[in-house]
């Protein structure tokens, strides 16, 4: 049996699914913490999952919550951990300014929650901590490309309930002798990035398209420039920073930036069309270059109230001292999900063609989706296809 024993909060999302899988490659026991819900919410790691009854299991679920001490000081104390990765959070930009309070319950107090049942457990010495940052520290940037000295401007509810998280991390570490780091993460995608991100929203809107579920993409600011990569390569280094003789902070990006246009442009080329771009501002629209049908609208409503315009990352720490390197480009991650989404749609497709109701409930407003004109809505697609 493996000593090496890992607790992921947020077990059930992309970066926790990724992981997961890393870490049972590399022989650990690991266990996951999820959040209770009325529907199944492991879809990302049902490929993962044994019985636990099993001899030989190696991967175990608990129900948790980062807003819940009692449970977090429990499941620390019965499990017993060598290495414990947070990455458990309300993590959309745009809902934080929305849920500002939940946001930094869950996210700023959640991590001190999480450090607290070390120190209370005694376990200073005894298990490693990673905690998920995010570039959104850095918000209206103060210099580029942005390291782990550049200064922090979070521009979010969401960024600054992760700037608490950051420090209060940097001061367990430098207070109690906690083996305790930040990974400083740019925009990082792959295949099962939630559907109300961006880029996810991106591809999915572009196999809808091509299926005719849907007419049109919406979205904000297409000017918005980020540093992606693949959720993936980022799992590595997260890993990485937790092998390391003495803890610390790192920057993982690509050190490229790209913008919003930029992504669905190619997403797009994957898919065969060119898309042309007509008007300014507001009336700007993406045109399909063959057929003159828009594809893309902007729509105000999602604007960021305080936008975040440029975010680019200098990886030279962890490159030299981790020796973590990206691997996968920017258009083999967009084509990798944009081929993942077509497949899923079609798969869906051929598999609910027996199964359509009315469901006019599950298109809601400003998404550009529409019901085949019958009225009627696949099961299976109107499931994936939602609200982003």
């Amino acid at each position: 049996m493996s000593n090496r024993i890992a607790l992921i909060t947020g077990v059930t999302g992309q970066d926790g699914a990724y992981l997961a899988e890393l870490l049972l490659q590399k022989d650990y026991i690991v266990h996951g913490v999820k959040r209770r819900s009325s529907s199944f919410n492991t879809a990302r790691i049902d490929h993962l999952y044994t019985d636990p009854h099993n001899v030989g299991a190696r991967f175990f679920l608990h129900y948790g919550d980062l807003t819940d001490a009692t449970n977090l000081v429990r499941l620390i104390q019965e499990i017993q951990p060598t290495e414990i990765y947070n990455l458990a959070a309300q993590s959309h930009v745009q809902v934080s300014f929305e849920t500002p309070e939940y946001t930094a319950n869950a996210d700023a107090v959640g991590t001190l929650r999480l450090l607290e049942a070390i120190r209370i457990l005694r376990l200073e010495r005894s298990v490693r901590f990673y905690q998920a940052s995010t570039s959104e520290l850095f918000g209206k940037v103060q210099a580029v490309p942005q390291s782990e000295t550049t200064p922090f401007y979070p521009r979010s509810p969401y960024g600054v309930a992760k700037l608490y998280a950051y420090w209060i991390t940097v001061n367990y570490r430098e207070a109690y002798g906690i083996h305790a780091s930040n990974g400083i993460l740019f925009n990082h995608e792959s295949p099962i990035r939630g559907e109300t991100f961006v880029t996810r929203k991106v591809t999915l809107a572009v196999a809808a398209i091509l299926q005719g579920l849907q007419d049109t993409l919406y979205v904000g600011n297409l000017d918005a420039r980020r540093d992606w990569g693949h959720a993936r390569d980022y799992v590595e280094g997260m890993w990485l920073m937790m092998q390391q003789r003495e803890p610390d902070d790192y920057v993982l990006a690509t050190g490229e930036t790209r913008t919003v246009r930029e992504f669905i442009e190619r997403a797009f080329a994957v898919a065969g069309r060119r898309i042309d771009w007509h008007g300014q501002g507001t009336e700007e629209r993406g045109v399909d270059a063959r057929t003159g049908n828009t594809l893309v609208s902007v729509d105000p409503r999602y604007f960021r109230p305080t936008e975040v315009d440029l975010l680019v990352g200098d990886p030279t720490k962890a490159r030299e001292k981790l020796g973590w390197v990206h691997t996968t480009s920017f258009d083999d991650l967009v084509t990798e999900m944009v081929e993942s989404d077509i497949r899923d749609l079609q798969s869906e497709q051929r598999h609910d063609k027996s199964q359509l109701r009315v469901a006019f409930p599950q298109w809601q407003e400003g998404m550009g989706r529409r019901p085949p004109r019958d009225g009627r809505v696949r099961l299976g697609t109107a499931a994936r296809i939602r609200a982003l």
